[in-house]
């Protein structure tokens, strides 16, 4: 009796330095916006294990589905998923993988990196969460130089920074 009370504790000791599987819900919302467009991207999948209180193993990896953008305006659509900008035929994914996920004052950072159209690049997003029983909610805001991956020449007809917004509500699984 005494040895299964401690193989007990001892367990529920180890579940808790293990982060929480989450599913991401299908009404997540994915924008990218300038002065000059903005729009979304429809489609992602990706896993997301994380706990505030097992950071240690927390990670995201998510995938977002080029083909997906809309802007509100199918010739700028094709545009976009044309070989200048994002190249979907080639590159159909732009993907983060997070290496560490740390507590900031705010929120969180996760650094990883970032995957768009053939080009890695280390990067910090800066989120938020919120659990509300076996659902939460992630806000990550930050910006990305398009530019940087190749996305477009330099002093095109749009701004080379792009303000990224992701709303990702999550079920535990």
């Amino acid at each position: 009796m005494k040895n299964s009370f401690l193989f007990t504790l001892a367990f529920l000791a180890c579940a808790n330095l293990f982060a929480q599987q989450w599913k991401i819900g299908t009404d997540y919302k994915l924008a990218f916006s300038s002065a000059e467009v903005s729009g979304i991207f429809k489609e992602m999948s990706g896993t997301i294990t994380f706990d505030p209180a097992a950071l240690g193993t927390s990670k995201l990896d998510l995938k977002i589905k080029v083909e997906s953008i809309s802007t509100g305006n199918g010739m700028m659509n094709g545009h976009a998923k044309g070989e200048e900008w994002f190249n979907s035929e080639k590159y159909p994914n732009i993907s983060f993988v997070s290496s560490k996920i740390e507590k900031t004052e705010s929120g969180y950072n996760a650094t990883g990196k970032l995957e768009i159209k053939g080009v890695k690049k280390d990067v910090t997003i800066p989120f938020t969460f919120v659990k509300k029983g076996s659902k939460g909610t992630f806000v990550a805001k930050f910006s990305v130089n398009r530019t940087d991956y190749g996305v477009g020449k330099k002093g095109n007809d749009v701004s080379e920074t792009l303000k990224i917004t992701a709303t990702l509500p999550v079920n535990k699984k």
